[in-house]
């Protein structure tokens, strides 16, 4: 709560009044003027994560100006923006599975457990050990709820998570990895404009626009602390993390306007990874359900948060094909990338990585 509190009075004493302004809303008002300036009558956009519901925020307020849209690991606009944290514990059980199940089967590499009751034993066994007393690996003292708020983004995809788990029980186990290594998956190198920004400035503008985005934030601590406990219970692994309470309830500005409600026939394409751990595959489903023109690929057992231009991906062909000619497919599409092919993905979306919610450590 300490944490959630400083956040918002920090923000306040630096921004005042402009808080109420930073929306989304307000971004798509100011793309739109860049479209008059160039004295263009439609734009096309192509928008990952957060700028996919930039993108449809755009289409269902200036729907007549918007020409090929391509939203890329989106958004459910209609759980924004507490819904959008919580989503992630819901997605990261079946990711938990999934993963484990594919280690058991590798436990001559890995030395998990043989099974994947097994191998998720191993993973609580290891938790449960750094609540009586933290495990240290590559300098750092890990705790049980480290290891569960860390380990989410690294399930989704398996070998990474395999290899951070398999260091961590050797750290465990009295042989830790060698200097250097860390059980954290490699972070994308940021774009220069990321290595230029001050070390908070991820935090600052991920909580203004989450939190002047939607009056529908809960001010009441008492109700954040009874959300996490009945979270955790139905999701152990991060249903506590995404439920607790947040900087937005103590956000002293309301947003200058309600949030917007994406209901639209705005013709879009939607790509969607099977296991995205920011925009899990519920929340692209969700894009979709709004804007009742978009079709949508998913890319079946695709891994990682950004897919155009990020990964060799299936779902190139029908993506280039609609910038060019403007033309949807016809229905909406499911592939599968080869999974030679998928290990010669190019690089991995850079996302914020706004501190207190953890997790997010790999922006995969």
């Amino acid at each position: 709560m300490k944490w959630a509190r400083t956040v918002a009075e920090k923000c306040d004493k630096e921004q005042g009044d402009t808080l109420r302004h930073i929306t989304t809303r307000n971004t798509a008002r100011d793309m739109d003027v860049i479209r008059a300036v160039l004295g263009e009558k439609k734009i096309s956009y192509l928008g990952y994560s957060y700028g996919t519901y930039l993108g449809a925020v755009y289409t269902q307020m200036f729907p007549r100006r918007a020409d090929r849209f391509v939203l890329d690991s989106s958004v459910d606009p209609a759980r924004i923006w507490r819904g959008m944290i919580q989503i992630w514990a819901e997605g990261a059980e079946p990711a938990f599975t999934r993963w484990s199940e594919w280690t058991a089967q590798r436990h001559s590499t890995y030395k998990l457990g043989k099974t994947p009751e097994a191998v998720r034993k191993t993973f609580w066994d290891l938790v449960a050990q750094a609540d009586r007393e933290p495990i240290e690996l590559d300098g750092q003292k890990l705790t049980g709820d480290d290891i569960r708020g860390g380990s989410r983004a690294s399930f989704f995809t398996v070998r990474e998570g395999a290899e951070a788990i398999a260091k961590l029980k050797k750290a465990a186990d009295g042989a830790p990895a060698r200097t250097g290594e860390s059980t954290a998956p490699s972070r994308p190198a940021q774009p220069a404009f990321g290595r230029a920004a001050t070390p908070d400035n991820g935090t600052a503008a991920f909580w203004s626009v989450v939190c002047a985005d939607t009056r529908d934030w809960p001010r009441d601590p008492e109700r954040y602390r009874r959300d996490a406990l009945r979270a955790k219970a139905k999701y152990p692994l991060y249903g506590d993390f995404g439920s607790t309470i947040k900087p937005c309830a103590f956000w002293k500005k309301d947003g200058s306007e309600p949030a917007t409600k994406v209901d639209n026939k705005v013709g879009a394409l939607i790509l969607q990874n099977e296991w995205d751990s920011q925009t899990p595959l519920a929340s692209g489903r969700g894009m979709h359900r709004a804007m009742k023109g978009s079709r949508m690929v998913t890319v079946a057992g695709g891994e990682g948060h950004g897919i155009y231009g990020y990964t060799t991906s299936c779902a190139d062909k029908p993506t280039t094909s609609y910038l060019s000619t403007g033309r949807l497919p016809a229905k909406d599409l499911t592939c599968r990338t080869p999974a030679a092919q998928r290990e010669q993905g190019v690089k991995k979306l850079p996302i914020p990585t706004p501190p207190g919610l953890p997790g997010m450590v790999d922006g995969s």
